[in-house]
């Protein structure tokens, strides 16, 4: 009995949204998974060569064909050789790949390679067992929106991936997120994410937790975040003309307007995030060199998950360890090193020094020492 799991018969029930996962999948697949996408691109290289009715694939050619599109897809890949070539061709032959019906036909004393059935195509074949796991694994992720407001359709999605696929649902939990789903402010991460999605500017009224009364921001959203279990949206302020970040447990209510949208073709979110610890970055502030000195039982802790991507050691000793970071001190980064209470310490720079030294001295003031 073949192991794939059909499309066919499903197409009619299924809702355009269920296309658009689909297309999802294939995006996460194509994309993020470097192994398989060089494997895909393999694999549609023959299927091309096998249903070539105008010219005879022999090994080599076969090789050059899968070596031209991983070269076309990346220029400086090194190609397959021979051997990886005939570990693909098995496995689009088993019943793991797609059954493929490969001929062999001689040609004097050697052999090239074609479809029994020319109509046949890797493309048109049902999801392997494969693509299946790659799908359960997706689906899993998938699963974390289920419950947000503006993303119920997930809710009706995945009983059908799991009737059509026959997707055992305890199959599924396999790994669990971190995900407090009475945050507040979750409610508006679909209204705000199409915000962002379509390029709409927002009238958000805000109120901060240290303000007496909500504030009104025209916003230009660009970006949501979470960090330590809270969402952020991030956009343009034109009154200030910089980049604000607003906390959606804090948002009161949102409303489309119809001004212009900006966009900041400049603004790159990665390299904005790079020099900080969280979301919080003051305007203009310098990076500096952060020096923490890590007592001994702590050290492996932080190496496996250190405070930022910037993270080196200076020196060691007996007593434990000192490391710097080059980032733009912020109240996230205060926060972490307070954390970890006497087992941090910091050297350097001395204003950052100084005040996580004034906040533990108020904070044993409050306990009253």
């Amino acid at each position: 009995m073949h192991d794939s799991i059909s499309l066919s018969g499903h197409s009619n029930e299924l809702s355009a949204k269920y296309y658009y996962f689909c297309a999802v999948i294939l995006h996460y697949k194509t994309n993020y998974m470097p192994n398989n996408k060089n494997a895909t691109i393999r694999y549609q290289a023959m299927d091309k060569c096998f249903r070539n009715t105008g010219r005879r694939y022999f090994w080599e050619d076969l090789l050059d064909a899968c070596n031209q599109a991983l070269l076309d897809f990346d220029p400086i890949s090194e190609g397959i050789q021979r051997r990886q070539l005939f570990d693909d061709i098995r496995f689009m032959e088993s019943e793991q790949g797609w059954s493929v019906p490969l001929n062999r036909q001689k040609d004097g004393k050697r052999v090239f390679y074609r479809y029994e059935d020319l109509k046949f195509s890797i493309n048109n074949q049902p999801v392997n067992e494969m693509e299946a796991n790659q799908l359960k694994a997706a689906l899993q992720v998938l699963s974390r929106f289920k419950g947000l407001p503006q993303f119920e359709w997930i809710n009706e999605i995945i009983p059908k991936l799991e009737q059509s696929f026959n997707f055992r649902p305890e199959s599924l939990e396999i790994i669990g997120f971190d995900h407090n789903e009475f945050l507040r402010g979750a409610e508006r991460i679909g209204e705000l994410f199409n915000a962002v999605f379509y390029r709409k500017v927002l009238n958000i009224r805000y109120k901060p937790f240290s303000a007496p009364q909500s504030n009104i921001y025209l916003l230009h959203p660009y970006y949501l975040k979470q960090y330590n279990s809270r969402w952020f949206l991030l956009g343009y302020n034109p009154e200030v003309a910089k980049i604000t970040i607003l906390a959606l447990d804090r948002i009161e209510a949102v409303e489309e307007t119809g001004v212009y949208y900006n966009v900041d073709k400049n603004l790159n979110f990665q390299e904005y995030f790079e020099d900080i610890v969280g979301v919080s970055r003051q305007e203009n502030e310098p990076v500096v060199t952060v020096e923490l000195f890590i007592v001994k039982e702590l050290v492996p802790y932080i190496q496996t998950k250190p405070f930022h991507g910037s993270q080196k050691r200076v020196s060691e000793n007996e007593l434990g360890q000192v490391i710097s970071l080059q980032v733009i001190p912020n109240y996230e980064l205060e926060q972490v090193i307070l954390s970890h209470g006497e087992k941090v310490k910091v050297l350097a720079p001395d204003s950052l020094r100084e005040k996580i030294k004034n906040r533990l001295i108020c904070s044993l003031e409050s306990y009253g020492i």
